[in-house]
């Protein structure tokens, strides 16, 4: 590792949310930061963009962050980020049955002390005390695989804790890394619900965290660069010698860091003998053109049919399905129309479908197994000057949002020797 503020540079390679956190905490350290990215816009796989399908800027998927992200305050807070996060002022989650027409709210109290658990009007319908007892053991450290540790049945489990884990992990949470889903619970619901409100970006993601960055960085003249590939890294020596951008190996300084911010499939195929998650869970959103009906809840979880949550913007109405292997390559159209049903059941809306759109991210995350998560490598590498960001990461948590943003800080201490 090098010596504390070694690095006067650094050349960052990706600017999705965890290149961009490198990139904001080294600049305020005063390290002269570049930043590249092959696509045409930063953000990675939390990016917005305007649809001409339905005619208004939509994410690419509905990310969710809680209110006790410490990352998430941090950075946005650093970048002077002002569009707020919306959500309830409480830890409330409410659900919905498709099958009965049944619903409920869990309503999670604010302090560290659960309380609401012995409140049947807060807990989950036809439970009891007793049947959030066995959670005690997903607090674990131990790694292993969730169903080693909790059986995977009871109201508890199939309408609180399985929807919470596979939004949470991208995985089926029985499969799940018991490892990870003890650090999210022990960061989120074991602090109370103050830790634990869901905290969603309106009116986009771009708007609450990447273009804030991007202004940010702007205004200190770093450089970010788009539509520039990294292609190859020369090494030499213990460190980088240089970088291939396409148009032959540029010399990289001794004085000079480098940060890979880029997928795991693109960092293996750079980096020899770079140990990564290979399996992958896909992500499947629909998006529908359509004002969210009056008392809609920003937020509900769906049993019964095909999408599993349901956001309600202004402007539109989304949906997301985790770990979406199973219906990754159906029909578009399909799709949306069996998405819409579920809407409208939920919503009790009698309308035909509006303009949609349908968006799929078939390696959304890495799969958040114990295997996978053993594969996941530090920030710092083998070689002196070259470092490695993302969520997929060894974090400590699964491919979220704030798990990006902490890889990004991560890696800017590495960089400045801590």
């Amino acid at each position: 590792m090098a010596d504390a503020l070694s690095f006067s540079r650094a050349t960052i390679a990706g600017a999705g949310l965890a290149g961009l956190s490198a990139a904001v905490a080294l600049t305020e350290a005063d390290v002269v930061v570049t930043v590249a990215d092959a696509a045409a816009q930063a953000g990675g796989r939390c990016r917005s963009y305007h649809d001409p399908q339905l005619g208004m800027t939509i994410d690419n998927g509905n990310h969710l962050v809680l209110s006790g992200n410490p990352a998430v305050a941090r950075f946005r807070a650093l970048i002077g980020a002002t569009t707020p996060l919306a959500g309830p002022e409480h830890a409330d989650f409410t659900f919905h049955d498709l099958r009965d027409g049944a619903r409920w709210t869990v309503r999670i109290n604010d302090g560290p002390i659960p309380w609401w658990i012995a409140a049947p009007g807060r807990r989950v319908p036809g439970s009891g005390i007793t049947d959030y007892l066995p959670l005690a053991k997903l607090l674990g450290t131990a790694e292993g695989r969730i169903d080693a540790r909790i059986g995977p049945r009871g109201a508890v489990w199939s309408h609180l804790i399985e929807p919470v884990l596979l939004a949470a992990l991208n995985t089926a949470p029985a499969e799940g890394s018991a490892r990870l889903a003890a650090n999210v619970l022990r960061e989120t619901i074991a602090k109370g619900g103050r830790a634990m409100r869901p905290r969603i970006a309106e009116p986009s993601l771009g708007a609450a965290f990447i273009d804030p960055a991007l202004a940010w960085l702007a205004a200190r003249n770093t450089s970010v660069t788009l539509g520039r590939r990294l292609r190859a890294i020369a090494l030499g020596d213990g460190r980088v010698t240089g970088l291939d951008w396409g148009a032959g190996v540029e010399p990289v300084a001794p004085d000079q860091a480098v940060i890979l911010a880029v997928p795991p499939w693109v960092a293996t195929t750079l980096i020899p003998g770079l140990r990564a998650p290979d399996d992958f869970r896909a992500i499947v959103n629909g998006h529908f053109a359509i004002p969210a009906p009056a008392g809609a809840p920003a937020m509900l979880g769906l049993f019964g049919g095909t999408a599993e949550w349901l956001f309600a913007f202004p402007d539109r109405l989304s949906v997301t399905v985790s770990a979406a292997d199973r219906i990754v390559d159906m029909d578009r159209e399909a799709l949306a129309r069996t998405f819409w049903a579920d809407i409208c059941t939920a919503l009790s809306i009698d309308a035909p479908m509006p303009a949609w759109q349908i968006v799929k991210e078939k390696r959304a995350t890495f799969a958040a197994t114990p295997e996978q998560n053993a594969k996941r490598p530090p920030a710092a590498t083998r070689w002196r000057n070259l470092f490695l960001a993302g969520d997929w990461t060894d974090t400590g948590l699964p491919a979220t949002i704030e798990g990006a943003l902490r890889s990004g800080e991560t890696v800017a201490r590495r960089v400045l020797g801590g």
